[in-house]
């Protein structure tokens, strides 16, 4: 019996992107390390083994990057069969957002990240939305199947795009194995910490507000160190957190682990997430999560965090205050949050998307 051939889309690991670049990267990784009887292939002409992480630079170099986006273009404007042509014979084709077209013969399914274009456009750049509803359209409405990266993404796009309930899987994104085994990266001072682009939805000019509400001793004995590069729409708040906090600017993804574990609290209070990748990460990494009261991260948190309203100053400041000074509370959140991590291994989104897999083809 021939093997089931899935051609996954990983044009994502060839540009300037944080979540779903993490998504694909180990994802795909952990298929293939699984795949048994399914044959798993990376679109378009990707080797079997990518450069280390990097959200910032594309996994190639920069003349094949250049040719696999002048393929993607003509595809996408075209209408032409070339997606047939260069998943060679794959049975099922997995699109990432870049995509605008489907193959002809093969079985198309995708994966639902986020629906933060539909449901807070005005913390999008222009370009963002177009992207999006673009995407929307012309691949999540006609897809065989759905991957949502958490029940509360399920149900948005169940919400807002219409997709059948039986349409759509949640399947929870993974944590890479680094931040489980994470040791604390010494630092001159204890520190809270964020994690993430600098951009409306992350909601930091609410977490300056709240530092600037904490007591001035507080705030000598601990920094606020903010890590990630700049978005859209973040100038001032770029300004801000230059001169507010510490700003380390991009953290290599090798570093990542040993910061985040050696924070005493780490907190994002985002005003909407698909999965939360730093949520997740900071819980398997062991330190104190503070984040909000909204969308997934209730569920990804699962009772091992402190949900505050995002746009209160004072719950933000009231929720860090609490966790810097008492120790007793932080180690509290650090067992739960390393408890609930184990619920979001990369081995477990692979085995469940495999059998997604199987699913869409009638081969169970």
């Amino acid at each position: 019996m021939a093997p089931l051939r899935v051609a996954i889309d990983a044009t994502s690991l060839l540009v300037r992107s944080a979540g779903v670049k993490n998504y694909v990267w180990h994802w795909l990784k952990h298929l293939r390390a699984q795949s048994g009887d399914v044959e798993i292939s990376a679109f378009p002409f990707l080797a079997a083994d990518f450069n280390s992480l990097d959200h910032e630079a594309s996994a190639l170099a920069r003349p094949q990057t250049i040719a696999r986006f002048a393929l993607i273009k003509f595809m996408n404007e075209t209408g032409l069969p070339p997606v047939d042509w260069t998943i060679h014979g794959a049975d099922i084709f997995h699109a990432t957002n870049l995509m605008r077209r489907a193959p002809r013969r093969a079985k198309l399914t995708a994966t639902v990240h986020d629906l933060t274009c539909f449901l807070m456009p005005q913390v999008h750049s222009e370009g963002n939305i177009k992207a999006d509803r673009e995407f929307a359209a012309a691949i999540l409405k006609r897809a065989a199947g759905l991957i949502a990266v958490s029940e509360n993404t399920r149900q948005d796009a169940i919400r807002v795009l219409g997709i059948p309930p039986e349409r759509i899987r949640a399947i929870y994104s993974g944590i890479a194995d680094a931040y489980f085994e994470a040791r604390p990266t010494p630092r001159a001072k204890p520190y809270a910490l964020y994690v993430g682009t600098i951009e409306p939805r992350k909601n930091i000019d609410a977490l300056l507000d709240a530092w600037a509400l904490l007591p001035a001793s507080l705030r000598a004995e601990c920094d606020l160190l903010i890590a990630g590069p700049s978005g859209w729409k973040s100038e001032k708040t770029f300004a801000r957190a230059q001169r507010e906090a510490v700003y380390l600017g991009y953290v290599p993804e090798a570093d990542l682990p040993g910061l985040t574990a050696g924070a005493s609290a780490f907190v994002y209070p985002s005003l909407y997430e698909g999965f939360g990748f730093p949520v997740a990460q900071a819980m398997a990494a062991g330190a104190p999560v503070i984040t909000s009261n909204n969308s997934c991260l209730p569920e990804i948190t699962g009772g091992a965090a402190l949900l505050i309203d995002p746009r209160s100053a004072s719950e933000i400041g009231s929720a860090l205050e609490r966790v810097l000074e008492s120790a007793d509370l932080r180690a509290d959140l650090a067992a739960r949050g390393r408890k609930r991590a184990e619920r979001f291994r990369w081995e477990t989104c692979a085995t469940e998307s495999l059998q997604f897999f199987r699913g869409i083809a009638g081969s169970i």
